[in-house]
């Protein structure tokens, strides 16, 4: 079992680093308990599309609820799982804990060469979550036939356990000062990280990782962790409602429950649908996370809106637990990309997908 995480020292905000070393700590421990848990088979995480969608959506959403960091987190280690078994790479080994560093802002990345030994990674990888807890990654990198997928170990986390300066104590992975001075999903621990010639292992081909099926997939088990999230920030609302009968704020949790039973419903009808078709023979996956993603962000936004509305600013200013839920989700659910998300639903819905190639 992994012991608990030290206060990482690379971790910065605003505020001098503390509050956010704590809140890394904090969601690093709940994160690696979870995927222990896991590995053990005390909860079970099925994988996408093998009959149980329903069940592995509702863990990410109850980590969620409880820790929107820590599901971050546990909802990376899920997808590497699941990214392995569809790509044919080796499987994930008890005392492992995975990230998925794939995203591909504007500047330098990073590049893959392949020498005499084998591959090796060069660059800065940007929104590296859980960059002082993951033992190991799937990152995207771009070689001379073009993106792949690659499979490193990044020996951070010995660095922080060791207390050994971690460009002496990991192969190559250094996390950059600076580059993740959050406030809202400060836990999720997401700094860009340095690559020096770390050794990597490819998984699936050129463009494999965008091309499965699973890719879709994945991008609905996000929006189970955003449902979670808005579930944490409607319980003020509720239990509000529950101590006194006050028709403004029973109408704002009605509306909030509302939106939290279509989200979920929309979900289980979307893992019904991967469970009915998980190698997307109909080519109908990229729509249908592309619809829940916006539904359930939508409901997101709403649900932060009715409760600030009902509840004021005593809960944002008094409570930790919901004062952090509330930013955090704010932040999470960004990662839905508002007008362009939906103008490529759009656009798929009125010419197709052959529009996109």
């Amino acid at each position: 079992m992994h012991d608990a995480i030290p206060l990482p020292t690379g971790v910065e905000t605003s505020d001098g680093g503390g509050s956010a070393a704590l809140a890394v700590r904090r969601a690093a421990d709940r994160f690696t308990r979870f995927v222990d848990t896991v590995t053990a088979g005390t909860v079970e995480a099925p994988l996408p599309g093998g009959g149980r969608t329903s069940a592995r959506f509702d863990v990410l959403s109850a980590v969620a609820e409880d820790d929107l960091c820590a599901a971050r987190l546990a909802e990376g280690h899920l997808d590497a799982v699941a990214i392995l078994a569809e790509l044919d790479g080796d499987p994930v080994a008890p005392g492992q804990y995975w990230g998925v560093w794939a995203a591909e802002p504007p500047g330098s990345g990073l590049t893959a060469t392949r020498g005499p030994d084998g591959w090796v990674l060069n660059g800065l990888k940007q929104y590296c979550s859980g960059a002082h807890s993951c033992t190991h990654a799937l990152v995207t990198a771009t070689a001379e036939d073009g993106r792949r997928l690659f499979a490193v170990r990044t020996g951070i986390p010995e660095a922080v356990r060791t207390g050994v300066p971690e460009a002496e104590a990991s192969p190559g992975c250094t996390p950059v000062s600076g580059t993740w001075r959050a406030i809202g999903m400060a836990g999720s621990d997401s700094p860009g990280i340095r690559f020096t010639d770390v050794p990597a292992t490819p998984v699936g081909g050129v463009e494999a990782y965008l091309r499965r099926p699973g890719f879709h997939h994945g991008g609905v088990g996000v929006a189970a962790c955003w449902y979670g999230g808005a579930r944490a920030v409607a319980r003020v609302l509720f239990t509000r409602a529950e101590q006194r009968a006050d028709p403004f704020t029973d109408a704002h949790a009605g509306a909030v429950d509302l939106r939290l039973y279509t989200a979920g419903t929309v979900l289980r009808r979307a893992a019904e649908e991967i469970d009915l078709d998980p190698l997307d023979k109909a080519g109908a996956a990229g729509l249908r996370a592309l619809r829940v993603r916006a539904l359930v962000a939508e409901a997101c936004s709403e649900v932060l809106d009715h409760v600030g509305r009902a509840t004021g600013a005593g809960p944002l200013c008094h409570d930790e637990r919901h004062a952090r839920a509330v930013t955090d989700l704010g932040v999470y659910v960004r990662q839905h990309h508002a007008e362009r998300d939906l103008a490529a639903l759009g656009g798929l819905v009125a010419r197709g997908p052959e529009e996109g190639r």
